[in-house]
């Protein structure tokens, strides 16, 4: 485990100074707990006993991201099945691995994983979409309403249209059955 950290480079107390030196109020007291490596190596496992042609990669915070934040990347000629249809499967194999790092007692950490930047591209479209909708809601005077969303994509469409002019959102329905209504304003 250790072996692979060193072969990207990464050392747990660069780690810790790289959060200090962002500057960043609560970064200070974030200290490297190995749960990165815990969840980088759950990964390599299932990957490997689904017979998945991929590497997985412990990728460096970004300046904007949390210190807790466990950031993995899938990459490979299997990662498009590691997918999954509409990102269900790599949604499930970040499911397990929040599961796995975050044990009651511990301060919770947040394992994002993404295949072959397959969560940016989703971000993309649905944000698109949105605010192509949401034009079409204002200039019909009506509602209109998404299929059922996860609460990732949700959240998209949320901020997609946080600023819209003319729309407000709304989440409606339980559970699975949740969607996103985009709702014109009256002037």
């Amino acid at each position: 485990m250790d072996s692979e950290v060193a072969e990207r480079g990464i050392d747990a107390a660069d780690v810790d100074v790289d959060a200090e030196a962002q500057g960043a109020g609560e970064a200070a007291e974030f200290e490297e707990d190995g749960r990165a490596d815990v969840a980088l190596d759950f990964v390599i496992d299932v990957l490997a006993a689904m017979g998945m042609d991929c590497t997985v990669d412990l990728l460096e915070n970004e300046e904007e991201d949390p210190p807790e934040e466990i950031r993995l990347e899938i990459e490979g000629k299997d990662a498009g099945r590691v997918i999954g249809k509409k990102g269900q499967t790599l949604s499930a194999l970040q499911f397990l691995a929040n599961r796995v790092i975050n044990r009651p007692g511990k301060k919770r950490r947040h394992v994002i994983i993404d295949a072959e930047g397959y969560r940016q591209r989703r971000e993309d479209t649905l944000s698109s979409m949105a605010r192509r909708l949401g034009k079409q809601a204002v200039e019909e005077g009506k509602i209109i309403t998404f299929e059922p969303m996860n609460p990732q994509d949700r959240r998209v469409v949320h901020l997609a249209l946080a600023k819209f002019p003319g729309v407000v959102t709304k989440s409606d329905g339980e559970g699975e059955a949740r969607r996103v209504q985009i709702i014109p304003v009256r002037r």
